[in-house]
């Protein structure tokens, strides 16, 4: 069916709106936008947002992410699509009824995801952002899942100690530096807790791996995204830490993931 005269008017209007402002999905984010609005002001109020910068996952207020519908409130970090690849490469390492923590939660996407896929898993999740918080404690509500507030393993109950299968987080890895080189929707618009990793970008990838192995299960995995650069670094922290390291990437994706895995006692 094609569409009326008045809706192809708004949607050409909107596309010319959106590619001027440098909208590079421009006819895809305006049909999600005509589908959204619930009336025509609130689409000019959404139009204006976006066209002013805002992104549009929090224009809309929600993310695609592994066949999920993501609430992301504002400023509020949105979950990318290579991030889907940590998703699948922890779904593979898991068992039935896995403890499964994700640290670094942002929105809870991991955590849903991982929810949505595995077997009846018991899901911790935790972020030093209230605002993160308070949306992943929306997008877990379903799971039976528990989300901290604080900093890494720090508001985590202490009986959770050396049960954890799988370890996700993907925690900031962006240099200090680079954050000015970021896209305005992610250097503007959201949270710089979760796109700052220090100097080299690591800071808080070797935090979280220093402590991994009092939280892990023997044979227990720590699942980290990472940039293809910094693969190396991440994976020598790994074995420093005690963790053996395997470096898995996806090209599709532009997604590099890196895996270290708890020894079993002998």
């Amino acid at each position: 069916m094609s569409a009326s005269p008045s809706l192809a008017s708004s949607l050409s209007t909107i596309v010319a709106r959106l590619r001027a402002a440098g909208c590079v999905f421009a006819e895809d984010e305006a049909e999600l936008l005509l589908a959204t609005a619930r009336t025509p002001d609130e689409l000019d109020a959404m139009v204006g947002r976006r066209v002013a910068g805002l992104p549009l996952e929090h224009v809309v207020g929600w993310a695609a992410f592994c066949g999920l519908r993501i609430a992301v409130d504002p400023g509020v970090f949105v979950p990318r699509p290579r991030t889907e690849f940590l998703v699948r490469q922890a779904t593979a390492l898991a068992g039935p009824r896995t403890v499964v923590l994700d640290l670094c939660c942002g929105s809870g996407a991991v955590g849903a995801a991982l929810a949505a896929s595995l077997d009846r898993p018991e899901l911790y999740a935790a972020d030093i952002d209230p605002a993160a918080v308070r949306c992943a404690r929306r997008n877990l509500a379903g799971t039976g899942g528990l989300v901290f507030e604080g900093d890494l393993y720090d508001p985590l109950p202490a009986a959770l100690r050396g049960r954890v299968g799988i370890l996700v987080a993907n925690a900031p890895y962006v240099p200090t530096e680079a954050i000015g080189l970021l896209p305005p929707e992610a250097r503007v618009h959201e949270a710089r807790v979760a796109l700052d990793g220090g100097a080299d970008g690591l800071d808080v990838q070797r935090r979280v791996t220093a402590e991994a192995p009092r939280w892990l299960a023997p044979g227990g995995h720590l699942l980290v995204e990472t940039s293809e650069r910094q693969a190396p670094l991440t994976a020598a922290a790994f074995a420093r830490g005690g963790l053996v390291p395997r470096v898995i990437a996806c090209e599709d994706l532009d997604a590099t993931v890196v895996v270290g895995t708890l020894p079993a006692h002998a």
